[in-house]
């Protein structure tokens, strides 16, 4: 599994040309599942993503996660993250897992953030074209990978 993880001032994401969710200061999300990951890889980058330390604190340091300073996540599927563009230049996909497996462990992925966080994380709709907008605040941004 592995997550696009950006430091956003705000975020929103549009479906059909309406705005289906929106965050404040936070984290955005991208997350890709491979065809070998499970439900324990989606709880370990849950709680290894919520626990991040690249929030910044008082003095402008990247001290804090967003479980300290209780920011907004989103987190939006992105089977593209597996895309390999080594040979050629039409990506091949084939490392991305299949939607009837990729859907269970983006939901639990989701499920897990908001335990760890203790509230509602904000999502697009898996498989949907998605219009995704965002402020990355920093910038930055970040590969996590569970395996």
């Amino acid at each position: 599994m592995k997550a696009l993880v950006q430091r956003v001032a705000h975020a929103s994401v549009a479906i059909e040309g309406s705005q289906h969710a929106a965050i404040g200061p936070g984290l955005l999300v991208l997350l890709g599942v491979t065809d070998t990951d499970t439900a324990e890889d989606a709880a370990w980058l849950a709680a290894k993503v919520a626990g991040l330390r690249i929030m910044g604190d008082a003095d402008g340091k990247m001290n804090l996660s967003v479980l300290d300073t209780g920011g907004e996540v989103m987190v939006i599927s992105q089977f593209t993250l597996y895309g390999d563009a080594r040979k050629g230049n039409r990506p091949s996909y084939i490392q991305a897992a299949r939607p009837e497996q990729a859907e269970p462990l983006y939901r639990q992925f989701v499920a897990a953030m908001e335990t760890a966080l203790s509230k509602p994380v904000k999502t697009g709709v898996f498989g949907a074209d998605m219009k995704v907008g965002l402020l990355n605040d920093g910038p930055v941004t970040l590969i996590v990978e569970s395996k």
